[in-house]
């Protein structure tokens, strides 16, 4: 399988978590939204990352991939049979892509990736504004997250994987968790981060 995007992307860190979780192997091929790649740009005709091949298999958007690689492996399943908990994991997974990505993304596409990495300049007014917005997730992430275990019941799931990475990414550029104010959400953040999977993608991104 090849995995089009580049790992600062929590959206391609999403995949690379959910397949290495899976045990499926798989080729990053740095790709950005621009790039002219014909491949990429069969597998998403939008120019959104990710987007994989699988054989002669084309897919795009994190949460469609991990549906297709859920149901390709379902062991280790990282979505809940219960219906209240599957309704809830995928919830945070929605949750993690609009809603914090809408504000992460402000900050990451307007002082790193627009004028550092693609050179197309930034618009600082709305990375303030992104600023703005954080916290009051922070906040709301503390209040709902367990003292122990994971985000939605005993089982490790996709609503960890997906909120977790737009955490990863915000680091980039934001200081993100605070231990004394959310020190329920920082144990949480730090349990996601001893899982294996969570290692061997993290050393692939530092390389990068």
């Amino acid at each position: 399988m090849k995995l089009y995007g580049a790992l600062i992307s929590p959206f391609v860190r999403k995949v690379a978590l959910v397949a290495t979780e899976k045990g499926f192997e798989y080729e990053l091929v740095l790709t950005s939204p621009r790039s002219p790649n014909p491949a990429f740009a069969s597998a998403s005709p939008f120019g959104k990352i990710p987007a994989i091949t699988d054989g002669d298999f084309e897919l795009s958007d994190s949460t469609a991939i991990f549906t297709y690689l859920e149901a390709k492996q379902p062991e280790p399943s990282l979505l809940p049979a219960d219906p209240q908990s599957r309704g809830k994991a995928i919830w945070y997974d929605e949750f993690a892509d609009t809603i914090f990505g809408a504000a992460a993304l402000k900050i990451l596409f307007n002082r790193l990736v627009g004028p550092k990495i693609l050179k197309v300049g930034g618009d600082e007014a709305l990375a303030v504004q992104g600023e703005a917005e954080i916290p009051a997730i922070l906040d709301w992430l503390e209040s709902v997250v367990p003292e122990q275990g994971w985000l939605v019941g005993d089982a490790f799931t996709i609503a960890d994987i997906s909120v977790a990475s737009m955490l990863r990414t915000l680091a980039y550029v934001h200081p993100g968790l605070d231990a004394e104010r959310h020190p329920k959400a920082s144990s949480w953040y730090a349990r996601v981060a001893e899982r294996p999977a969570w290692q061997t993608v993290a050393n692939r991104e530092a390389r990068r």
